[in-house]
């Protein structure tokens, strides 16, 4: 999950960097035949049993492109192998390419058609990828294969690789998940015992704003020169804070940019007065004398921001820690977080559609690849029957893991750039806020002087 976790931070990290100061298009025809001269009305060939039996048969080689550190790497080589040995006759040439060099890499293939079978993708440039024509409908070999039970993925995860011609979300499905990703509110216990107070509450909506706020000043502390050597919260995010308070960054039914309502305002000035009033927050000068992960894994800081990723590192933290759910809006007695998702999608061109979709279904489901990647602290295994039963009883930490659940179900959202095709407008909305994170502006003053200037950007770049 290495670069979906960097984009994903990247949003976290431009409000821990700039308010206290881990995924940044060739039109094609949809028309094609089936091996009967057939096409289906969605114009993706659905193979009948015959024609599928001798796929199955039939030998091939197919192209997968992912990118990952050395552990993600070690890991999907073993899944390919395990799917070369399961299907004999099936060949799978694996290549990681750098995180940072993945989607250049992988635009110049496309533009030269030369599109690995499966690869990446997710967030924006699912959204360009998809509406652009170059992936391939898998809603008629889903219906028509048992490689994958829809029943038993999360429908949160689905959704985010369906796309109805205009928007995505809803309509046929594009790509398989990955993984799903709840971000989620981690708490170090042991500073929380020393000073006295009752963890937050793993139940959304018993734990607020105002609690938080109180519990943060009692464990921001400082040393004997006067200077914070503990924050009580690091990182807290921007998106939570608007959508627990009712507001957004964008209606995307009807691509309207909207960050000047007064809830919008009034979640932004609390993310910025974390630390411009209460002082509990590092500030830019911080961030960048020690950026708020180190603080919070070196016993610095109280609360925190963490992706089921994050998991084998804390294993080995000396202190005890645990995950609650993100703090209400006292205002609406609700809470949200971002949900990301990184995906297995399949191109248009691939000569050999029903081994890809089988490869990418393999890749997503298959039950010893998720035990593998639950048990390595990866992810949440995208198998709703494995993540509600093995993976709660896990014996390691957080003792509280059905926050993950709960995210992905109740109050998860997905990442602001889920209905774009170019961020531009949200680059630079994060850029900007930093005049509202050091209090050169109100929230509210910058809202509505930005608010033209995003619609525009989002407008030259979306519509």
């Amino acid at each position: 999950m290495a670069l979906g976790k960097k984009k994903w931070w990247k949003g976290s990290a431009a409000i821990l960097l700039s308010s206290f100061v881990v995924l940044a298009g060739c039109g094609k025809s949809n028309s094609e035949s089936s091996p009967s001269g057939s096409a289906s009305p969605s114009g993706t060939a659905a193979p009948s049993a015959t024609s599928q039996a001798s796929a199955d048969n039939e030998k091939s080689q197919i192209e997968f492109m992912g990118w990952g550190g050395d552990t993600e790497k070690a890991v999907f080589q073993k899944l390919v192998d395990s799917y070369m040995k399961k299907y004999p006759n099936k060949k799978v040439k694996y290549t990681v390419v750098p995180p940072g060099e993945y989607y250049q890499k992988l635009d110049t293939l496309i533009a030269a058609k030369k599109a690995p079978d499966v690869f990446y993708a997710g967030g924006a440039q699912f959204n360009k990828f998809v509406s652009s024509g170059i992936l391939l409908n898998l809603q008629p070999m889903l219906e028509s294969s048992n490689a994958l039970d829809a029943n038993n993925v999360w429908k949160q995860a689905l959704d985010r690789y369906r796309f109805d011609g205009k928007q995505v979300g809803s309509g046929d499905l594009y790509g398989l998940p990955k993984d799903v990703g709840p971000w989620a509110f981690v708490y170090n216990k042991d500073l929380f015992d020393k000073a006295g107070l009752a963890y937050p509450s793993a139940k959304a909506g018993e734990y607020t704003w105002d609690n938080m706020i109180a519990d943060a000043q009692k464990l921001t502390v400082k040393n004997a020169r006067g200077k914070i050597d503990q924050f009580g919260v690091g990182a807290y995010t921007l998106e939570s804070a608007v959508w627990a308070n009712g507001a957004d960054f964008i209606d995307y039914s009807t691509g309207k940019v909207t960050i000047d309502t007064p809830e919008f305002a009034e979640a932004m000035q609390f993310v910025a007065d974390l630390k411009l009033k209460y002082h509990v927050s590092p500030s830019a000068d911080d961030e960048k004398a020690q950026n708020g992960y180190s603080r919070f894994i070196a016993g610095k800081v109280a609360m925190f921001p963490m992706g089921p990723w994050d998991q084998p590192a804390f294993w080995k933290l000396p202190f005890n820690w645990d995950i609650a759910a993100w703090p209400a809006s006292p205002k609406t007695g609700k809470t949200a977080t971002w949900l990301g998702s990184l995906g297995f999608v399949v191109s248009k061109d691939t000569k050999h559609p029903e081994d890809a979709y089988n490869l990418a279904a393999f890749l997503s489901v298959d039950r010893d690849s998720q035990k593998e990647n639950y048990t390595l602290g990866q992810a949440v295994p995208n198998l709703i029957d494995m993540a509600k039963g093995e993976f709660l009883q896990m014996d390691k930490a957080p003792k509280n893991r059905q926050v993950f659940l709960d995210i992905i179900e109740d109050y998860g959202r997905p990442t602001i750039e889920y209905g774009s095709k170019n961020t531009k407008w949200i680059d630079t909305m994060w850029q900007e806020a930093s005049r509202v994170w050091t209090g050169k502006m109100t929230a509210a003053d910058w809202a509505k002087e930005m608010q033209p200037k995003l619609q525009k950007l989002y407008d030259d770049g979306n519509k």
